[in-house]
């Protein structure tokens, strides 16, 4: 498999942390010199390893954002 570059551009913040140091974060990635994503996915401590995740652009989180809000949470 071939290996897939990606750059951290902007951090906002931790959703949670695992018992094992693991964190689930929203982060701006670039993933393949791309332009940058909305990206929620699980981290290994120092992000040397990341779990699956889910890459959203800017219009897909506003949307995401419009459906949170409407939630009854």
């Amino acid at each position: 498999m071939a290996d897939i570059k990606y750059e951290i551009t902007g951090q906002f913040g931790k959703i949670s942390e695992s018992s094992k140091g693991w964190t689930k974060e929203l982060n701006l990635i670039s993933w393949n010199d791309r332009d940058p994503k909305y990206d929620i996915r699980e981290w290994a401590p120092g992000h040397e390893k990341m779990g699956k995740g889910v890459t959203l652009t800017a219009d897909e989180l506003k949307e995401l954002k419009r459906l949170l809000n409407e939630m009854d949470i």
